[in-house]
């Protein structure tokens, strides 16, 4: 058996089994080229040591045996950017050393292998099975492999929570979803849970409802309808359920 917690104020879990797995999700490194193009500056390597601080604060006071990466650490979503070929080696050089490294790869990671170092764990897009969970990105369907599987945690989404009346506005937020399992497994009978990790990059996500532009991912689109839904902020409290949820994903 394995549990998952949410680590406090925090995009990140933990998935204690045999390994204790720390999970994060949508580094998106990066990300600042989109900016420059418009001529917005951000001071150079500034987001990125961001990132790699709070990482290491995770760890040392998580100590978990592996990092999880659920895709997207590359923000350009075919090429590879200046910024991309300096600070995602840099990345993985800094964290590396402290535990064993795991991607499985997003849609905005193509050519990724070219930006990491050996020691770190490439393995596929259709992702990997701790237990009975599931570990994706969540822009590929699961096949039915994996319909033995009894949770699902994925990213891609981006979740925040918008209301203009509220001081969470704008705020990152996890999704706890409960739904039938056939209807992303269509031969298999039974309840699966899918939690949606918020993006880890503090910087690359929409603040104003306005720009928020939704992530499709074919398992949103096969369950959104039919779900039970808990809404819960970084500080794990629970704002919302599946009331919401159409306007969230």
């Amino acid at each position: 058996m394995v549990s998952t917690r949410i680590i406090d104020s925090e995009p990140a879990l933990i998935l204690d089994g045999d390994k204790k797995n720390l999970v994060i999700s949508d580094l998106h490194i990066g990300f600042e080229h989109k900016f420059s193009s418009n001529k917005i500056t951000i001071g150079k390597n500034s987001s990125i040591n961001e990132i790699i601080l709070n990482i290491k604060k995770i760890i040392k006071k998580e100590n978990p045996d592996t990092l999880i990466l659920l895709g997207d650490v590359k923000s350009s979503i075919q090429n590879i950017t200046k910024t991309e070929w300096r600070d995602i080696p840099y990345f993985f050089e800094e964290i590396k050393n402290s535990l064993e490294v795991i991607l499985i790869p997003g849609n905005h990671d193509a050519n990724i292998e070219r930006l990491i170092p050996n020691d770190v764990t490439l393995i596929s897009s259709k992702g990997m099975i701790i237990n009975d969970v599931l570990l994706t990105h969540g822009h590929t369907m699961p096949s039915e492999n994996y319909s033995n599987v009894n949770n699902i945690i994925m990213g891609h989404i981006h979740p925040v929570y918008f209301d203009k009346n509220s001081l969470l506005n704008g705020e990152r937020i996890w999704i706890s979803i409960k739904t039938e399992k056939s209807e992303i497994f269509s031969s298999t009978k039974g309840k699966i849970n899918i939690t949606i990790v918020p993006s880890f990059n503090p910087y690359f996500y929409a603040t104003e409802k306005r720009y928020y532009k939704k992530s499709i991912s074919p398992i949103i689109e096969k369950i959104k309808d039919s779900a039970i839904a808990k809404i819960v902020t970084l500080d794990g409290t629970i704002i919302g359920n599946e009331s919401v949820l159409k306007d969230l994903i």
